[in-house]
C-alpha cells in the first residue's frame, strides 16, 4: 500500500481553470469513483494552496499495490481529468512528495483495502 501527499504548481493565470477544473470532478464524481478500482486507488483528496501568490494542489491518496496508472486508463473522466493536469500544473516545478511520518488507519479499515 502506498500512502503519499504530493504538491504541485498551478501554471500562473490558471486559478479559474483549477477552479473549473475540480468543480468538473466533483459534478462527474460517479464516473470518477469508477476509475477509483481500477487504480486500486482507496482514497484520493485534492487540497489548495496560494503561497506567497503561487497557487499549489495537494494530491493526498492511499493507493494499493497493482493499479492502473491514471495515463493508461481509457475512461472518458480519466482523459479529461489529465487535459485539464496538462494545461495548469507546472512541468517545470518538481512535485513535492512530503514525508509520511505516521499512518493512522484503523485495523479493519486496512484489512478492508489488502
Amino acid at each position: 500500500m502506498n500512502i503519499e501527499l504530493m504538491r504541485f504548481r498551478v501554471k500562473p493565470g490558471k486559478t479559474e481553470r483549477v477552479d473549473q477544473w475540480l468543480q468538473f470532478l466533483n459534478s462527474n464524481m460517479p464516473a470518477v469513483l469508477e476509475t477509483l478500482e481500477g487504480e486500486r486507488m482507496y482514497v484520493e483528496t485534492i487540497f489548495s494552496e496560494t503561497l506567497d501568490g503561487a497557487q499549489y494542489l495537494y494530491w493526498y491518496s492511499i493507493q494499493g499495490r497493482g493499479g492502473t496508472e491514471v495515463r493508461d486508463s481509457v475512461h472518458w473522466i480519466d482523459a479529461k481529468h489529465l487535459e485539464y493536469w496538462d494545461e495548469c500544473i507546472d512541468p517545470e516545478f518538481t512535485p513535492q512528495t512530503l514525508a509520511t511520518r505516521v499512518s493512522m488507519i484503523p485495523q479493519l479499515i486496512l484489512e478492508q483495502m489488502q
